[in-house]
């Protein structure tokens, strides 16, 4: 064995144990003594962005992978970008890394999936992105495009395991008339998932190019954790999710996107607040702003919204349409309620549930209506878990 690589297996040792205990946990990103023998001497392109941190040194996976003389050839950038400061929604622009000058691929616009063009240089895909645990956060989505360009152009896939932190069943099972880049998958709102286990479901399933096993796939487990245990998030995912409050009210108040209603987007506490330009709504009051950092272009932008502050709020597990049956009805509004129905119905999964409010059915009862099916998922699901 070279010198060379007796030093750096020396230095996977020092950051990664092989043990560990429940107060430490280590991501896959940070194993690398697992894969890095999966990468050596190969070109290889990564699906990162700014989550994508090796925490023992706080430094960046690309940053430390290139360090070993890894031969990164191109990053692929998910919604929000490579540093993660884009705005929901907005276009990310192909360009290169100012520190390494590696060249990076946008899969938030027009490409949403990498083209064989793109992957003609590499030989195996590395994903590390943290995932907050809805169908509806895009970055799964990313992960099931890389995965079918991926088995589309015979290339290898690596998924570096990572917690999830709002670690739950719940809510509806897509639909496939309501499949977008907001809900891929037939899996419910909140999958209960980790990315690896995801991303072996994606494969196991067959729920890409009709078979089993289409993608080379192989996941880096993470070690210190397992479901059921909280997990906080070092750094916040994307721009408007900037704590574990957010974090925990994100499934059950994404929902009201397809509303008037703000969410506290041009705030330093999106997903937090609930609020519009009536006082009907409730005495707590905020003014949505342009907020670099969060969000530039806000609902509602410079007026005064009254509604509702959730941030001390504790009693929250999962997901509920309790916060939004409350708006609804306060608004009197009816179908003009849902400004954007189609919009709500892709983030649902389905229109029953809008069609089940607009009957003005109660949440036990709209929840029943997809007790079976989610049922069902549970089972699916244990057969692809890690922890």
């Amino acid at each position: 064995m070279q010198a060379r690589t007796l030093l750096i297996l020396f230095f996977l040792l020092a950051i990664s144990p092989s043990g560990y205990t429940h107060s430490k946990i280590t991501t896959g990103a940070e194993r690398i003594a697992q894969y890095l023998s999966l990468i050596q001497g190969k070109r290889v392109g990564m699906v990162v962005n700014h989550t994508s941190i090796v925490e023992v040194e706080q430094t960046h996976l690309l940053d430390t992978l290139l360090k070993l003389d890894i031969k990164i050839v191109k990053v692929f950038a998910p919604e929000h970008g490579f540093r993660g400061n884009t705005d929901a929604g907005e276009t990310v622009k192909d360009g290169k890394d100012l520190r390494t000058g590696i060249p990076i691929i946008s899969l938030y616009g027009n490409n949403k999936k990498p083209t064989a063009g793109q992957l003609k240089d590499i030989d195996v895909i590395l994903f590390d992105i943290q995932d907050v645990g809805a169908r509806f956060y895009t970055y799964i989505s990313t992960m099931y495009y890389v995965m079918e360009a991926c088995a589309e152009n015979r290339k290898e896939m690596l998924v570096l395991d990572r917690p999830n932190p709002c670690d739950y069943i719940d809510g509806p099972v897509l639909k496939s008339p309501y499949r977008s880049f907001v809900g891929m998958l037939p899996i419910p709102i909140l999958h209960g998932c980790t990315i690896g286990e995801l991303a072996q479901m994606i494969n196991g399933e067959g729920w890409i190019a009709n078979k089993k096993n289409a993608c080379l796939l192989k996941v880096i487990p993470m070690t210190g954790w397992k479901h059921g245990e909280p997990y906080s998030l070092p750094i916040k995912p994307s721009p408007n999710l900037p704590n574990d409050q957010s974090i925990r009210l994100y499934a059950s108040l994404c929902p009201f996107e397809a509303t008037h209603i703000s969410v506290g987007r041009g705030t330093i506490f999106p997903f937090q607040v609930l609020g519009a330009p009536n006082k009907k709504y409730g005495s707590f009051v905020f003014t949505p702003r342009s907020l670099p950092g969060f969000d530039k272009k806000p609902l509602h932008q410079g007026i005064a919204c009254y509604g509702e502050d959730l941030r001390n709020n504790a009693n929250i597990s999962g997901f509920t349409l309790y916060y939004f049956l409350h708006f609804y009805q306060i608004s009197g509004e009816g179908t003009g309620f849902f400004s954007r129905p189609r919009w709500f119905d892709l983030l649902m999964g389905t229109d029953t549930v809008r069609k089940a409010i607009l009957r003005g059915e109660s949440e036990e009862t709209i929840r029943n209506s997809w007790k079976k099916e989610l049922q069902a998922y549970r089972e699916t699901r244990k057969k692809y878990l890690l922890y």
